[in-house]
């Protein structure tokens, strides 16, 4: 067993005198140390493991430790650690003659990140400059990252600490049937109405001042919310019809989490603009990019674009790219994500649905899967409210609790509790992972009204 630079308590002491969390009041947390990981599983100091049902941040997407991908980097570390951008290097040209390969239509572009939000950030200045115009759409229920103008295009409550942020963002509301807000009856109706909503708000901002209309092409953060049949395909068609840049945040959606490599590949629609991060490499470097059309790659021709990163397509990162990607083809990862979405994981989690009275609705496809809790079905009123703290998150807190104490760890976020292991989860794996769901269920059960 690999030696460790300190013992838990030391980890525990140094954490918690010099390391600033986010998305944290500091003096209330007490981060768990982590050792090691492997596969499907991290290990604690105690030796505890726990199957990981997150995938950390939704990003370990070819498991921990993949040997073949550890020993990329350490070759490219061994060969060349760095260059600057303005330099041309055979890693960053070959992950971004792969993703182009992969990418929809005539994608063939890539600008480089260290991660999500810079490849939002920069997705908007280039629809921006390529249209001429300024306004930029985006929904209510997206997150889009926590840099100045990603947490300004987010639309949950993470973004109201920053307000005012970036100028020029409207907001719209996305098709999610279950909570519709547009009263629909059933997916047909909530994709027609839903498109409807996107046009009057068009019109009434002008369309000739929209740059950009984005979005995650599968929520995730906020409810892995599958947009119903047509409404991608809706949503290009209105972006075609006034002349609309349409991008769309595959960070978390993409490389084998949705069963494709890209979730938009599940409807046939082309973007102008992708934006990716953590499935392309798993998070073992940080990188991010944008996936760029050559008719916005064009607008830069002839004039410089204003942007760039220090790091951006860093060797290292770039190297574990391209080792990442030729795995998942040669290992078959992407149709072992989709098989395991419809013939394990989608059944299993109905299946807990059928016993446990808490379950309001299951969805997802591929290994990006949502269970919506609720406290009655019958008026689906959620187990706790939209953002929820402190007592009134209880029930929740409750919930990831029992599973952690059972050797799982999950991914909870407002009512729902969202199943996104990696990729590469095995059978058996899984149906570890959802009995262990099955016993911890019972704890949000006992919050259903009249039991």
């Amino acid at each position: 067993m690999e030696e460790l630079l300190s013992d838990e308590a030391t980890v525990r002491r140094d954490d918690r005198a010099h390391v600033f969390h986010s998305w944290s009041a500091q003096a209330l947390i007490d981060p768990l140390p982590i050792a090691r990981a492997e596969g499907s599983y991290f290990e604690d100091y105690e030796g505890k493991r726990y199957l990981d049902f997150s995938s950390q941040l939704v990003n370990v997407n070819i498991g921990y430790q993949h040997p073949r991908l550890v020993e990329a980097i350490v070759e490219q570390a061994r060969r060349l650690c760095t260059v600057q951008p303005a330099f041309a290097n055979d890693m960053r040209s070959e992950a971004a003659r792969l993703i182009a390969e992969l990418a929809p239509g005539d994608l063939d572009r890539i600008f480089f990140t260290n991660g999500g939000a810079e490849a939002n950030e920069n997705a908007i200045r280039m629809a921006r400059l390529h249209t001429g115009r300024f306004k930029v759409l985006a929904a209510y229920r997206s997150y889009h990252g926590a840099t100045l103008g990603a947490i300004t295009l987010t639309g949950d409550p993470r973004r109201w600490p920053s307000e005012p942020g970036m100028p020029g963002v409207v907001r719209y509301f996305g098709p999610y049937t279950y909570r519709s807000a547009f009263h629909a009856a059933d997916d047909a109706e909530e994709c027609e109405r839903a498109l409807e909503h996107l046009r009057e708000i068009i019109s009434m901002e002008g369309a000739h001042t929209v740059a950009a209309i984005i979005l995650e092409t599968i929520v995730g953060t906020n409810g892995i919310l599958v947009p119903p049949p047509g409404y991608l395909e809706g949503v290009r068609t209105l972006c075609d019809e006034f002349g609309i840049v349409l991008i769309a945040d595959e960070v978390m959606a993409g490389f084998g989490r949705c069963g494709e490599w890209f979730a938009v590949d599940h409807y046939g629609v082309v973007p102008d603009l992708i934006t990716f991060a953590k499935g392309v490499n798993s998070g073992y470097v940080p990188l991010g990019g944008v996936i760029i059309s050559p008719a916005i790659a064009g607008s830069f021709d002839e004039r410089p674009f204003p942007g760039g990163l220090t790091y951006s397509g860093h060797p290292l990162a770039c190297a574990s790219a391209v080792a990442s990607i030729n795995i998942f083809k040669e290992e078959g990862i992407i149709e072992h994500a989709r098989r395991m979405g419809a013939e394990v994981i989608g059944p299993g989690l109905e299946a807990l649905a059928e016993r446990h009275p808490c379950v309001g609705e299951v969805r997802g496809l591929g290994v990006f899967w949502a269970l919506e809790l609720v406290r009655d079905r019958t008026t689906r009123e959620p187990l706790v409210p939209y953002n929820a703290i402190g007592e009134s998150a209880a029930p929740m807190g409750e919930l990831a609790a029992a599973c952690k104490s059972r050797g799982l760890w999950p991914f909870t976020h407002f009512n729902r509790l969202h199943v996104v292991p990696p990729c590469t989860i095995s059978t058996d794996e899984a149906r570890e992972g959802m009995a262990i769901l099955d016993e911890a269920l019972a704890v949000a059960d006992a919050h259903v009204q009249g039991r």
